[in-house]
Parts: C-alpha cells; sequence; structure tokens
C-alpha cells in the first residue's frame, strides 16, 4: 500500500502541473498584468504618430511623422548617442570590477571581510542627492565637468555596490569544486574568474549588467548637475527640455 501511495503521488503532483483550467487562469492573469502595465507605453508609441489635434480622440487617427522629426532636428539623435556611449562604457567597468570583487567576497578568506563587504553594501543606502555637492567640488577640481569621463565615473560608482550584491548570491550558488579542479589542473587566479567562474555565472552577469544599464539609462540627477554643455547632455536631460511645449 505505501508502494502505490508512493508511485501515485507523483503523478498527483503531476497532474496538479499541469492541470489545464490553472494553465488558462494563469495565463489570463499574466496577460491581464500585462495590459495594465504595458498600456501606458502603448498609448504613448500610437499618441507619438498621431497629430496634435486628433491625439486624444478615439474615433480619428491621422498618421503623422511630425512629432520625430521635430525632436530629431532638436537634436534628439545626439542625446541618445550620448546616454548609450556613457551607460555601455560604465556598464563593461561596472560589470568587470564587480566580478573580480565579487568572486574576492566569495571565495576568499581575509581579514575584515564582512566589515569591507557591509560598508560596499553600506553605499547603497544613501540617497544620491547628497553626493551631487561633492561630487561636483571634486570633478570640477580634476576637469570632469561636461565630460563623458565624469559620468562614466559616477555611473560606474554608483552602479558598483548593488551588483557586486547581486553577484557574490549568484556566484555562492557555484560550486567551489570548480576553482579546485582549475587549480590542480595549474590554472592561474585570473584564468579561474574569466574561463572558468565567468561562463558559468553568465546569466547573472546578465541580469546585474541589465540593472546597471537601466539605472544609468533612467538616471537624471547626476547628469543635469554635471552636465550644461547641450552636446553632452543624455537623453533624460534632453526629454526635460520638451516638457511644456
Amino acid at each position: 500500500m505505501s508502494q502505490a501511495t508512493a508511485s501515485a503521488s507523483p503523478d498527483n503532483d503531476t497532474s496538479i502541473r499541469t492541470n489545464p483550467l490553472v494553465s488558462v487562469i494563469l495565463i489570463a492573469i499574466t496577460l491581464v498584468v500585462w495590459a495594465f502595465l504595458a498600456f501606458p507605453v502603448i498609448w504613448i508609441l500610437i499618441g507619438s504618430f498621431r497629430t496634435s489635434e486628433t491625439m486624444f480622440s478615439s474615433s480619428i487617427f491621422e498618421f503623422t511623422l511630425e512629432h520625430y522629426e521635430t525632436i530629431f532636428r532638436a537634436g534628439f539623435g545626439r542625446f541618445i548617442f550620448n546616454s548609450l556611449f556613457i551607460c555601455l562604457v560604465a556598464v563593461v567597468i561596472s560589470t568587470f570590477v564587480s566580478v573580480i570583487a565579487s568572486y574576492v567576497f566569495s571565495r576568499k578568506r581575509f581579514r575584515g571581510k564582512r566589515i569591507l563587504f557591509g560598508s560596499v553594501i553600506l553605499g547603497q543606502m544613501f540617497p544620491w542627492i547628497i553626493l551631487v555637492t561633492p561630487l561636483f567640488i571634486l570633478f570640477a577640481r580634476l576637469g570632469l565637468l561636461n565630460s563623458y569621463v565624469g559620468m562614466i565615473m559616477a555611473y560606474v560608482a554608483i552602479s558598483i555596490p548593488f551588483s557586486v550584491y547581486l553577484m557574490v548570491g549568484y556566484l555562492e550558488t557555484v560550486p567551489r569544486e570548480l576553482d579546485e579542479a582549475a587549480v590542480m589542473d595549474g590554472c592561474s587566479q585570473f584564468q579561474i574568474i574569466w574561463t572558468i567562474i565567468f561562463p558559468v555565472m553568465l546569466p547573472g552577469i546578465v541580469a546585474t549588467a541589465t540593472y546597471a544599464f537601466l539605472l544609468m539609462w533612467t538616471e537624471f540627477l547626476f547628469a543635469l548637475a554635471f552636465l550644461t554643455r547641450t552636446s553632452l547632455k543624455t537623453m533624460p536631460l534632453g526629454l526635460a527640455q520638451f516638457f511644456g511645449e
């Protein structure tokens, strides 16, 4: 009887997991939530192709590219390029530093490790607005205002703490036996990180890099404080100048 019960339990679990009604309900809920979240974006996208007179009309739709022509004539393409360049370079640097730092925190043992790791996470607890004044003074003295280098440095600094935190958590799931086997094969520390560990934790690195990119792409405060030259402004600053028109 115990064997029959044991053999029946997996079937019951399978029937619960593959119940069509449950799947339909979950899919329906997912679609409703998706529609609720996507509606503002879809409305903005459709509205961008409407004329100003018919933008809020539900019965009349006049297709136009006038709005896109206007913003690109105003230099919006340059704003997009600035954001892409700054964010991509900063993501590459922050990801490189975060991978090495997370490996050290996850695999190495040294005195003051917990305190140092806690100080890294502590950097995420302070609001960015309190960093604007000291960074502005520092960049002004170093000549980094109105420059790509200054913005990249600022974005790398604000993205590294949480990136390290995420990667350390993911790296803890990677078996340490991989490191030991690589050491026995004669691999150097650099080879262990980039040829053994890096491919294994690639999904975590992609997730962390995506988070860092979105954080930098939408950042407004530092860009507003450090970039006053129009040709260097990022996309959030470029969008802000169209408010009210």
